[in-house]
């Protein structure tokens, strides 16, 4: 496959300085739109003691402070916007499982804007015009699903727009329609790979030439075990709502080392997660975002709670984000240890006799919590397989992690099936 570089648009062909330069214009001015526009962020400021004047230099937004969800929560539904309500076009929300969802804002630029990334995103992994992209993203106030739609329609392709679950017809469009792209999540990718093999389809026969997989953390062993199995190639696309949506960052097909972040619309920083000091390239912590371009809801420091570092650029010359080896507030301490799902994904996904299906269930015992994996075995092992598998997991994790935890072997089709974002952790724990 050719790299593509004949497509690059003008902001992927800025060289560090310039892009340096249009970064630090673009901050002032999102620094000053947020200051004027929006009262939080004008109290916030002036608690802090700085204004967007006294950002002269990169370095100097260190000096602001952080945006949180609880931020956007509080100010629930429309007051993070900068914009009169009139000059809203849409708006979007996360699920607010876990109390009031944030809802998020889009000018009709804004909306340009992120066909444009989301466009931009595709053709770094390897989509080109002409191309029939399979969303399988939800629609509705997630924003994966349209933000998916209207960045592939602006690249020039053609959408399906499936949506999630009705797992079945999604194999039967995916044969029919013979789709070159899926953008969907990996956990309801591996879910229509065992819909495939259910119904006698050979998944390496299909049209399907790359799967753009985001919306949660996944591994380098579930990109084997995707490209091996669907025999296309798995790359990474991240986002958030808060921020955009899906576009913020893309990793490109012909590298598939980590997720350039297109920084001319996005500044990024890694904090350390306790103390929120600015830590230097390479090293690992929290991800942080100021929008730079953004009309409806600009946000100043946003902290993700992804788990990161930023590299140099490869393939393009914007920075990358290492693929995000978990979320700050989904690490599980198990008796002073700390632990992600992904570090036992990984574990899991190189055991023979299971399937890549599995989930942590939280318990206490007595004052203690206890962690008991439950996997599923492949329809094909056998009772010596499962134990042996079960041996397997628990020294891993004991090796690998050092922490003991009990292992289930589970029959196949009896753990929950993902048609959006996967549920890893069950917390069963007394309250």
């Amino acid at each position: 496959m050719a790299d593509g570089t004949d497509l690059l648009d003008s902001g992927e062909r800025l060289d560090a300085e310039a892009l340096r330069g249009l970064q630090l214009e673009r901050l002032r001015a999102s620094l000053r739109h947020a200051y004027e526009n929006v009262p939080f962020y004008r109290e916030s400021f002036d608690k802090a003691g700085v204004g967007p004047d006294d950002c002269r230099s990169l370095a100097d937004l260190a000096r602001f402070p952080f945006t949180t969800k609880a931020d956007l929560r509080e100010n629930y539904p429309y007051g993070m916007f900068a914009v009169p309500q009139d000059r809203v076009r849409r708006v979007h929300a996360s699920s607010g499982t876990t109390g009031r969802p944030t809802v998020v804002g889009y000018t009709e630029g804004d909306l340009s804007l992120w066909a444009d990334l989301v466009a931009r995103s595709l053709r770094a992994a390897g989509g080109r015009p002409g191309d029939k992209v399979h969303v399988a993203y939800g629609y509705g106030l997630f924003t994966g699903g349209l933000g998916a739609h209207y960045g592939a329609e602006r690249l020039g392709c053609t959408v399906i727009p499936a949506s999630g679950g009705m797992t079945a017809r999604q194999v039967q469009l995916i044969q029919d329609l013979g789709p070159e792209v899926i953008m969907v999540t990996p956990s309801y990718m591996l879910t229509i790979l065992d819909e495939f093999e259910r119904q006698g389809v050979d998944p390496r026969g299909t049209s399907l030439r790359v799967g753009v997989f985001g919306a949660e953390p996944w591994t380098e062993e579930m990109r084997r075990e995707i490209e091996e199995r669907f025999a296309i190639d798995a790359v990474d696309i991240y986002g958030l709502s808060e921020v955009i949506g899906p576009g913020v960052a893309q990793e490109c097909v012909e590298t598939k080392d980590g997720l350039h972040i297109w920084e001319d619309h996005f500044y990024p920083e890694v904090v350390d997660p306790f103390t929120g000091e600015v830590l230097p390239d390479g090293e690992r912590g929290e991800l942080v975002f100021t929008s730079l371009t953004k009309e409806a809801m600009p946000v100043v420091r946003y902290r993700t709670r992804d788990l990161t570092r930023l590299l140099p650029g490869t393939a393009r010359v914007f920075r990358r984000m290492e693929k995000v080896t978990g979320r700050s507030d989904d690490m599980v301490i198990l008796r002073g240890v700390n632990l992600f799902p992904t570090q036992v994904e990984e574990i899991v996904l190189r055991t023979p006799g299971v399937a890549p299906h599995f989930q942590l269930r939280l318990t206490r015992e007595g004052r203690l919590d206890a962690l008991t994996v439950r996997a599923e075995a492949r329809p094909d092992a056998t009772p010596e397989d499962r134990e042996t598998a079960a041996r397997a997991i628990t020294t891993a994790v004991k090796d690998g992690i050092g922490v003991s935890v009990a292992v289930e072997i589970v029959d196949p089709e009896t753990l929950e099936r993902s048609v959006g974002k996967i549920r890893r952790i069950e917390d069963l724990r007394p309250r």
